[in-house]
């Protein structure tokens, strides 16, 4: 397998591990930046991924610490189920993605990395990612850094309503 520089991942491999699980969110937004958390739900809420396999590759999870998609409530799926459709129609919109893959990893035999508290993933794809590049040579390229792909992404989260109806921008959604 080839190299590729990733610096920002040097963090994650030297920093120290939280003891805490890192989808249980303090109650303040204060930390929502830092964290990558794009929206808050009334039981559930959006969060990028740090350690993204594609540009815009986010997630939704309940605030209740839960392993096992039985153990939601009717209101926790219902509000999941409107937030993986309005994430999926914010990274169609902004990403110009053909596809989206959507994804629970439950438990840690199903590839869960972190399976104390569930979590979905909603990763953008476009014909040709897996170019020469991943076929061949198993490597992967981010196009964007994640600082300006969250600072592109939190104001489709910021915009009211739960629907991103309009001309597909965040200014048109927050002018209706």
């Amino acid at each position: 397998m080839k190299q590729l520089w990733a610096p920002w991942r040097i963090d994650y491999i030297l920093g120290p591990k939280p003891d805490e699980c890192v989808f249980c969110l303090p109650e303040g937004t204060e930390e929502d930046a830092e964290r990558l958390v794009l929206h808050r739900g009334a039981s559930s809420f959006v969060i990028m991924n740090k350690f993204p396999y594609n540009n815009g590759h986010i997630m939704v999870c309940p605030y209740r610490h839960v392993m096992a998609l039985e153990d939601l409530t009717e209101a926790e799926s219902r509000e999941i189920m409107e937030l993986l459709q309005r994430c999926a129609t914010i990274l169609k919109r902004h990403f110009n993605c053909q596809g989206i893959n959507v994804g629970l990893n439950q438990g840690e035999a199903a590839g869960a990395g972190i399976r104390e508290h569930l979590h979905f993933h909603l990763v953008p794809r476009w014909n040709g990612d897996s170019s020469f590049m991943a076929v061949m040579d198993e490597v992967r390229t981010m196009p964007q850094h994640l600082s300006e792909t969250y600072a592109a992404l939190l104001p489709y989260f910021r915009a009211s309503g739960p629907s991103v109806a309009g001309n597909g921008s965040p200014e048109g959604q927050a002018a209706q």
